[in-house]
C-alpha cells in the first residue's frame, strides 16, 4: 500500500465523540500518521511485527499498522467511546486488531513495536511519562510525539530509562478548536517524532 492509499484510509477514521481535555485527546493528522508509520515501515518495525498503540484513541496508528501488515495489533485507551469507535472502524475496513480498556500504567506483555501519540502534557504537567515508561518496558523499539520544547527533558528521561533516541522529525501539528478555553479556531504547534530503541 502506498502512503497516499494508507492516508486516504486514515482520513476516513473519525475523530473522537466527545474529547476530553484531561486527557488531551487530540487526534493524530492522517497526513502526519501515514508519515510516522512509513517510517516505521522503512526501519523493518511494522511488517510482520506485534504492534502495540498506546493511548490509542479512534484506532489511526492500530488501523495504520494493520494496513501495512503487522502480525498483531493490540490498542489501549482509557476512554470506551474512543475504544468502540476504534473497533466500528476497524470491522468496518475488515481489519484484524484488538483493542482494550486498560490505563498505560497497567499494560504488561512483551511487544515488538510501540506507536503512540501521548497527551503533551498541556492540562498535566508530565502526562507523557507514564507513556514512555511503560512503551519502554515493553518494547524494545518505540515511536512516540511529543511537543517539540520538550525535547531536552525527553532526551533525559529516555536516557534515565537506559535506551536512546536514534530517529528524530519534526511536524506541524494543527489543534483545531475543541474546548471552551482554546482561544483560536486553530493553532499549529511543533510536534517532534522519536523513535527510541
Amino acid at each position: 500500500m502506498r502512503k497516499s492509499e494508507l492516508e486516504r484510509v486514515l482520513q476516513t477514521i473519525p475523530p473522537h465523540q466527545d474529547p476530553r481535555p484531561s486527557l488531551e485527546q487530540y487526534c493524530t493528522p492522517a497526513t502526519i500518521a501515514a508519515d510516522v508509520l512509513y517510517i516505521a515501515l522503512g526501519f523493518g518495525d511494522i511488517e510482520g511485527k506485534n504492534v502495540i498503540d498506546l493511548g490509542c484513541g479512534t484506532g489511526i496508528f492500530s488501523i495504520g499498522s494493520a494496513l501495512l501488515g503487522a502480525s498483531s495489533v493490540l490498542g489501549i485507551d482509557i476512554d470506551p467511546l474512543a475504544i468502540d469507535d476504534a473497533k466500528k472502524m476497524t470491522s468496518k475496513l475488515g481489519l484484524e486488531a484488538e483493542y482494550e480498556m486498560c490505563d498505560v500504567k497497567d499494560v504488561r506483555g512483551t511487544y515488538d513495536t510501540v506507536i503512540m501519540n501521548p497527551p503533551f502534557g498541556s492540562q498535566r504537567k508530565g502526562a507523557d511519562r507514564p507513556f514512555l515508561e511503560t512503551a519502554i518496558d515493553i518494547a524494545p523499539v518505540v515511536y512516540s510525539l511529543h511537543n517539540a520544547i520538550t525535547a531536552p527533558f525527553l532526551e533525559k528521561i529516555v536516557a534515565s530509562l537506559g535506551r536512546s533516541i536514534s530517529f528524530q522529525k519534526s511536524y506541524k501539528f494543527q489543534i483545531p478548536h475543541l474546548f471552551k478555553f482554546h482561544e483560536r479556531v486553530r493553532k499549529e504547534i511543533d510536534v517532534l517524532l522519536l523513535r527510541i530503541c
